[in-house]
């Protein structure tokens, strides 16, 4: 494969994590940090010709300062030409800066550039509202058939709670919107929102996890499991579902991450009785009537390595992760939805180095380690090291991005100058 430097303008250029390139892998999509942690400082979403290199400005916010609002991490839809993305609250100030609880998820249509549709409901005052959350959106990730979103969330409400009231935390979950426009009254501060999507928290956190046991006291890095679901143990077709990283608490207290998966139902609407979607003053969102939470690994180790995001092929066979293994290494481990043994993927006398993402057909993950680009076949184990390694000023950062065909590999890399500047590489077959 041949690698081409595909942006040169003195910006940062930062893929997401996955879903990067348009539904016709013509166009990919970025913003423009240089740092990873600067999202509350980033005005701008952009897109590039994989060709042509053209660059479109595809939103910028207003008012934007260093408190504020700020946006990033944006994802085409898999279905229609609209992407979607982090845009912090927009009355963000000194006082009230970019924050956890404190952004929400905008899309973008591309043949309509500037124009904002707030995506998932916000309404922090009660009488809540239900479909709408009290907090804070943020990883924004397409099901396979862009008709649902799943997001980690943490919630302003409990956040501010919890400053008065040590028994309670603000604990990160994971959250789904599905299309149906929830009404909120939108102050003139900008705090609150309407929504073009009903959001519901689906993953259950507690404060107090029991050592020895399934709770979890934060649910984060999720993915949807198949492009259509998966194929349960009995036989049959769970056609929404959604793998997630779960903090539990180990024999002896100590924290541990493991693999969960939720089922959900096709309508993610009603409550349980007695509790409520909406949440209370005093307690968190309740997950929705039907969603079925379980733990489908039980590691010596738990999910271990670099910040990553869960990954499943098309098929929903498997879901992917980074672990150690037993020589020590960080190397990619898969696991079927259903639960069951594990199975490690990779065998590299190395440390991974980044997130994860499968080729379209199933047959490769794509990676960084040795600040080179990998990938490996998910069948027989082999791995080829695509780039030549690089220094630590001009090393791949990030994951590794899949075109819809295949036929293309997208990353980040700094470019070694004056100003290190975060560039997009592509990799190309010949």
């Amino acid at each position: 494969m041949l690698e081409r430097q595909l942006t040169t303008d003195a910006k940062g250029h930062f893929l997401n994590t996955n879903q990067c390139f348009s539904a016709d892998g013509k166009w990919l999509v970025y913003d423009t940090r240089n740092d990873d942690s600067k999202i509350g400082r980033t005005g701008s979403i952009e897109l590039v010709n994989v060709v042509t290199g053209e660059v479109k400005r595809l939103y910028h916010t207003r008012n934007q300062t260093e408190h504020g609002p700020g946006v990033g991490a944006a994802s085409f839809s898999p279905a229609v030409n609209r992407v979607i993305f982090i845009h912090g609250i927009r009355n963000a100030d000194e006082k009230n800066p970019y924050g956890f609880t404190r952004r929400t998820g905008v899309a973008i249509d591309v043949n309509n550039p500037e124009m904002p549709i707030f995506m998932d409901a916000r309404d922090i005052k009660e009488p809540f509202t239900p479909g709408a959350l009290r907090g804070g959106t943020h990883a924004h990730s397409w099901s396979g058939d862009g008709q649902r979103l799943s997001f980690t969330y943490n919630d302003e409400v409990i956040a501010q709670l919890s400053k008065t009231n040590p028994d309670v935390q603000d604990l990160r979950t994971v959250g789904v919107m599905f299309p149906r426009k929830v009404a909120v009254a939108d102050e003139a501060n900008g705090e609150n929102n309407c929504g073009e999507m009903f959001s519901v928290v689906v993953a259950k956190v507690t404060e107090n996890p029991v050592a020895g046991s399934d709770d979890i006291d934060k649910a984060f890095d999720e993915c949807w499991i198949g492009k259509r679901g998966y194929q349960k143990a009995d036989g049959s077709w769970q056609v929404s579902a959604i793998a997630f990283q779960g903090n539990v608490k180990d024999e002896n207290g100590g924290t541990k991450t493991e693999i969960f998966v939720v089922d959900l139902p096709a309508d993610l609407s009603l409550a349980n009785q007695g509790e409520s979607l909406a949440g209370t003053v005093h307690h968190r969102p309740d997950v929705p009537m039907g969603v079925k939470q379980r733990r489908i690994t039980f590691t010596k180790e738990g999910v271990i390595g670099p910040r990553h995001w869960l990954r499943s092929n098309l098929e929903g066979t498997q879901v992917v992760f980074l672990s150690k293994d037993p020589s020590g290494f960080i190397n990619v481990f898969a696991v079927s939805p259903n639960g069951g043994p594990v199975k490690q993927i990779s065998f590299h006398l190395f440390d991974i180095q980044s997130g994860l993402n499968f080729s379209p057909d199933g047959q490769y993950i794509s990676y960084v380690a040795q600040n080179a680009i990998y990938i490996t076949d998910v069948t027989t184990g082999e791995s080829k090291q695509l780039t030549e390694s690089s220094s630590d000023d001009d090393r791949p950062v990030s994951a590794v991005v899949w075109s819809p065909d295949g036929k293309v590999l997208a990353y980040n890399r700094y470019v070694k100058n004056e100003d290190n500047y975060l560039q997009i590489f592509l990799l190309e077959k010949e």
